[in-house]
């Protein structure tokens, strides 16, 4: 699974916006959670996209440091590594970064792509995240230009977004009160987000119909997949079919198939799984303490049992769980069967 060039990064768009597919793109804080996806992504022959979060870069360089932008590199550098036993695209991409944490987040991210290219190597990440949706419109255009221009010089693919998606996860804009109006991004909001950034580079764009982080309850949350149909004709009406979006549907956990497949009609390319791939990775763990309880722990002066308390016993288990959610999101995404490795 080498690692998606710029040019194919942008052909795996292309193709699943021309074909009606999306990539599922899987959160990840380690090599297991790695190993996890990508074996996904090789069994379906599906190419994919991982993704991390500030929270995965702080996890990863240690509860010492908690330095998210070293974190992040390291765990893009051993996906780098881990990708080549394999052969289907993976494209890297970070998940939320709030305005007031880019610069010494992104910024560092994008200066360790731009030292590769500067030696000839691939890019470090083929797309990047600026959640600015917390500030009014016109502010979150603003920095969204800055950091598309950044993204631009080094053939990087920065994903942005109007409207608030609901919930939390990481850090995430958003909590489980926020105003129904602010979950669903307009027809015109979209129409100056393209006048704002069609211009300067590629970009991704998450626009919110209801969506929210975490699982809730039947009935909590009101997807409204229409308004991103909504956005889209009145961007093209006024701009042409170019100016069609790559939408990104965030909060995709727990989502109704058929409400999924729809937003694949309105031109969603990539879909971001991070809350069931989370559960799907910690169920077999806690089943394997409840079931060797006698084995993990060493009680009443016994010794336990090395085989059932060695890390590698019950991790093992949980990366072929979360693989096994892995595999469903590419099936329900459609992007199964779809790898594009050795076209492009």
């Amino acid at each position: 699974m080498p690692q998606a060039t710029p040019p194919q990064f942008e052909a795996m768009l292309d193709s699943a916006q021309e074909a009606g597919y999306a990539y599922p793109a899987i959160n990840c804080t380690s090599i297991v959670t790695l190993n996890a996806a990508m074996r996904a992504f090789a069994e379906t022959r599906s190419d994919g996209i991982i993704q991390f979060s500030t929270g995965a870069g702080q996890f990863a360089s240690g509860l010492a440091n908690k330095d998210a932008a070293c974190g992040c590199i390291v765990l893009a550098e051993a996906a780098h590594l881990l990708a080549e036993q394999y052969d289907v695209l993976i494209a890297l991409n970070t998940d939320h970064c709030q305005p007031q944490t880019a610069p010494t987040f992104l910024k560092p991210l994008i200066e360790a792509t731009a030292k590769r290219r500067a030696k000839g190597q691939s890019n470090l990440f083929q797309n990047h995240m600026l959640d600015a949706s917390i500030l009014p419109l016109e502010e979150n255009m603003a920095i969204s230009r800055e950091y598309l221009k950044m993204c631009a010089e080094n053939e990087i693919i920065l994903e942005v977004e109007a409207g608030v998606v609901g919930g939390e996860e990481d850090g995430a804009a958003g909590t489980e009160d926020t105003p129904q109006d602010k979950l669903y991004t307009t027809p015109e909001d979209m129409v100056k987000v393209h006048e704002a950034l069609g211009e300067i580079g590629r970009f991704t764009f998450a626009a919110t119909f209801g969506n929210v982080h975490g699982h809730y309850k039947p009935g909590a949350v009101k997807l409204r997949p229409e308004i991103l149909k909504n956005g889209q004709e009145a961007v093209m009406e006024r701009y042409g079919a170019d100016a069609e979006f790559d939408l990104v549907f965030h909060g995709g956990s727990g989502s109704n198939v058929s409400v999924i497949r729809q937003t694949l009609e309105y031109g969603v390319i990539k879909m971001n799984i991070d809350t069931d791939t989370q559960y799907a990775f910690t169920r077999p763990i806690a089943d394997h303490m409840m079931k060797n309880y006698d084995g993990v722990l060493m009680i009443d002066g016994e010794v336990g049992s090395k085989k059932t308390y060695d890390p590698r016993s019950y991790l093992k288990k949980a990366e072929a769980n979360m693989s096994a959610r892995v595999v469903r999101g590419c099936r329900d995404l459609l992007s199964a069967g779809k790898t594009i490795f050795g076209q492009v």
